[in-house]
């Protein structure tokens, strides 16, 4: 009896292996398939700008080089904090010469990581990007990383087309041919968008996957892998979903999880996993007594 419909996945010729330097790129999809590297001692640099939703924010975010003046810092004061529109709330601070401190050292890692990886994996959220356009950011009307709580109507609000997203990375993939880029798509649904809206913002996020992957501009190192599909119709029940209704609970993470490394990874590499992962658990086992 077939209690589901299995995503059909052939192993990739291409393999990842302790020997491999991994970027991790994007949305909170990302953290948690980095934190499962981290458990099993892979070589892993995971978010350096924080969490990233939008296509167009995890090309800046990458595009970001130093040395930076002050002035193109993209810092922002609101209620005592200053943020950077193009990082995570966690490079917020009270102090505007620490939020420049944190996100020049942000952007340090991101180079550093993105020069040593022979690995990049990236994970598109939302399509729905918002703009800031009252002139407060140094570079006037952009694409935020962070809306930081900052009032509406500081913003506009739009969905990219496909053809501005491939626009953006295209560079980037042209740039780096040296790597592997590994795409895919959050299974993490974005209700405050709407259910309508969520869905055209992940269509629109595989269609520009599938035409960058399927384009072939870097010399074959160009995949893609399924999360979303997995999450969509292999584990289409709630039980499958956190408490919001919205994340995928730790067992949906840890069966999407499985499912990637039997696609990217040896019978060797994962032996190895499992022994690293036993020595992670000890590790950070915390005796009763």
């Amino acid at each position: 009896m077939k209690l589901q419909t299995i995503v059909d996945i052939k192993p990739a010729e291409w393999k990842i292996g302790y020997e491999d330097k991994i970027l991790m790129l994007g949305s909170c999809f990302a953290d948690s398939i980095g934190e499962q590297m981290v458990q099993r001692s892979l070589h892993v640099t995971c978010n350096p700008f924080g969490t990233l939703y939008n296509p167009l924010s995890i090309a800046q975010a990458i595009n970001y080089q130093l040395p930076i003046t002050n002035c193109q810092l993209p810092l922002v004061e609101y209620e005592g904090l200053w943020h950077s529109m193009a990082h995570h709330g966690s490079f917020s601070r009270a102090d505007k010469q620490e939020a420049e401190q944190a996100v020049r050292a942000s952007i340090e890692t991101m180079q550093n990581a993105l020069q040593e990886a022979t690995v990049v994996i990236v994970t598109f959220g939302t399509a729905w990007v918002y703009e800031m356009v009252n002139g407060t950011c140094p570079n006037g009307k952009w694409i935020v990383g962070n809306c930081h709580k900052l009032p509406e109507k500081e913003f506009t609000r739009r969905r990219l087309p496909v053809e501005e997203i491939v626009a953006a990375w295209k560079p980037l993939l042209e740039r780096y041919p040296d790597k592997h880029w590994l795409f895919t798509v959050s299974p993490i649904r974005h209700i405050k968008d709407g259910l309508h809206e969520n869905q055209l913002s992940k269509a629109t996020l595989l269609q520009a996957v599938d035409q960058m992957v399927n384009g072939k501009c870097v010399n074959g190192k160009l995949h893609y892998f399924p999360s979303y599909e997995i999450m969509l119709d292999e584990l289409r029940d709630y039980r499958f979903y956190a408490d919001d209704l919205v994340h995928p609970s730790s067992l949906a993470i840890h069966y999407i999880w499985e499912r990637f490394i039997d696609t990217f990874c040896t019978p060797e590499t994962r032996n190895e996993m499992t022994i690293q992962h036993k020595r992670w658990k000890f590790e950070h086992h915390i005796p009763l007594h």
